[in-house]
């Protein structure tokens, strides 16, 4: 393993995918509008692009975090629970949003995509849900 790489295992599929893809927006999205065709209409309004690109931001922020130190930044998911239910976002899509993120990865890594990498996204998407309040 080179010096340079986290021994965490989703740091590392992001690490990964930012040498093969400099903006993951276009793809996440992508995928989320073609799985999700009523999330299209959520971002309809002009600046959507920026919308969408600080929300994966903030997004991978709180992953990064709640993946390691939880220092902090993981408690917007727990925030952004709550005002996405005010905008009737249910959170079982909230918590897909996740997942889009997870198969966005998987397919830029392709066989880089290694089976200690998607148990630690299965395990990490679990424990989200949990905090998040996810009914099961």
């Amino acid at each position: 393993m080179p010096m340079n790489t986290s021994p965490n295992l989703i740091e590392q599929s992001f690490e990964r995918a930012a040498s093969r893809c400099a903006d993951l927006t276009p793809l996440v999205y992508q995928r989320l509008f073609e799985q999700h065709p009523d999330t299209r209409t959520m971002f309809r309004s002009q600046g959507s692009e920026l919308v969408q690109g600080s929300m994966l931001a903030l997004t991978i922020e709180a992953i990064l975090d709640f993946a390691g130190e939880r220092r902090g930044h993981f408690r917007l998911i727990a925030c952004e629970v709550i005002s996405h239910d005010a905008y009737g976002t249910s959170r079982e899509l909230f918590i897909a949003f996740f997942a889009v993120i997870r198969d966005t990865l998987r397919d830029l890594l392709a066989d880089e995509w290694l089976p200690e990498i998607a148990q630690a996204w299965d395990q990490l998407l679990v424990e989200i849900e949990a905090f998040a309040g996810v009914p099961a």
